[in-house]
């Protein structure tokens, strides 16, 4: 149990609290192998994994195609940066703009990179291509947004402990509410180059917007030339029962961003996905990275690409995800008081009254069901997509108990 641990988790934990920069407060797992939906502590108990490493390992933990492409490819080559072509990038960019319906990407490794990278890009287009002033150019962004913690994304973030103390801030962005279509008509300026947006926002608690939200965004973008950037590092690749979580409502960003499954829960993958006309604004020694597009990622993601291709994940999260959310909707009135999402992927809020949702992911913890909290006392439930039925139940029979239903 937690709150009896064996000498090996205090020790590992006491070393981490001593030499671990403490940008992150974990729950007390220590976490040794895993395999599918399981994770195995260095004690041997065993929590089925219902985070997903925040959705960067939605294939599951050591999926076998991924990790065969992995092994084949150390056997061969890993680095070489940029400097060089390689036989993995070119055929993983191919296939992955065509899973997109684009021209061209952009290879970096985290999501953050993949937000700045973006953010510059459009700021390039909108000089370039749409003739705004140098150095003018400004981007629309939602409140309650989450795109990464870098200074730059820190300063169009309404999260006071990310920001607070890492000022001075960049300029050059303005918030409006996320899913209100009006407010972004009225922030659109001649100056505007781009909208970028979480579609449905993930680290805010798994927030949905309003079904017509999505499709105005993507009239108003294109009515004022205006880029439209879908952040779908969280939201994308089979996690909502789409490829895309865009595909929810038949919108067509002019920029995907990827990353975290893009790298099958192996290696740090991102990208940034468009047609040449904005991609095409980059020239060289304007922007890049020595691990971006290296050989190892590249031949990762490409597995990753057949295998969302293939449709099966997006199908087990629609159909799964449905079976997740009636169950969940179930504890409505039992200590539940809301639940949000798409697929396998929900918010669910927990009353105040039956603790925080750190206290209640701890109890959870306890039981053998590893979530994460967030906004307070909301949890968020995003199981590698090879969960199952039975795993579902028996994780949210673990919550029922929780919280005394």
């Amino acid at each position: 149990m937690l709150g009896s641990m064996s000498t090996r988790t205090e020790d590992t934990i006491a070393l981490d609290r001593r030499h671990v920069a403490h940008n992150y407060a974990p729950l007390p797992v220590v976490a040794a192998s895993a395999l599918g939906a399981w994770i195995t502590d260095v004690e041997g108990r065993r929590y089925l994994d219902c985070l997903a490493a925040y959705s960067a390992v939605n294939f599951g933990h050591r999926n076998p195609e991924v990790i065969a492409a992995a092994h084949a490819q150390l056997d061969a080559l890993t680095l070489v940066s940029r400097a060089f072509h390689s036989d993995r990038l070119a055929p993983f960019c191919a296939a992955l703009a065509q899973l997109c319906g684009k021209d061209m990407v952009l290879p970096m490794n985290s999501g953050a990179e993949a937000v700045e990278s973006a953010i510059k890009v459009a700021r390039k287009w909108g000089a370039d291509v749409k003739g705004v002033p140098a150095g003018q150019g400004t981007i629309i962004v939602a409140r309650n947004n989450f795109h990464g913690r870098t200074t730059t994304i820190i300063s169009f973030s309404d999260d006071d402990t990310a920001r607070r103390g890492f000022g001075p801030y960049t300029p050059g962005f303005r918030s409006v509410e996320f899913g209100d279509a009006d407010a972004l008509a009225d922030a659109i300026d001649d100056h505007t180059v781009a909208v970028l947006l979480e579609p449905i926002q993930g680290e805010a608690g798994i927030v949905v917007p309003p079904g017509d939200y999505l499709p105005r965004v993507r009239r108003l973008c294109t009515q004022h030339d205006v880029l439209m950037i879908a952040d779908e590092i969280q939201s994308g690749l089979a996690r909502t029962g789409r490829t895309f979580a865009c595909d929810h409502w038949s919108v067509v960003p002019d920029v995907y961003l990827l990353g975290k499954a893009l790298g099958g829960g192996v290696v740090p993958l991102s990208a940034v996905v468009a047609d040449e006309h904005v991609l095409g604004v980059l020239h060289p020694g304007e922007h890049g990275s020595t691990f971006g597009g290296n050989p190892l990622a590249a031949a990762i993601g490409t597995t990753v690409v057949d295998i969302l291709r293939r449709g099966e994940f997006q199908r087990r999260s629609a159909e799964l995800g449905a079976h997740l959310h009636d169950r969940l909707q179930g504890l409505t009135g039992r200590g539940v008081l809301d639940v949000r999402g798409k697929g396998l992927w929900a918010g669910v809020d927990i009353d105040p009254a039956l603790g925080s949702g750190k206290q209640v992911s701890l109890r959870l913890a306890e039981r053998g069901v590893l979530v994460k909290d967030t906004h307070g006392s909301t949890l968020r439930f995003a199981p590698p997509l090879v969960i199952t039925a039975d795993e579902i139940d028996w994780a949210v029979d673990q919550l029922a108990e929780v919280l005394g239903h």
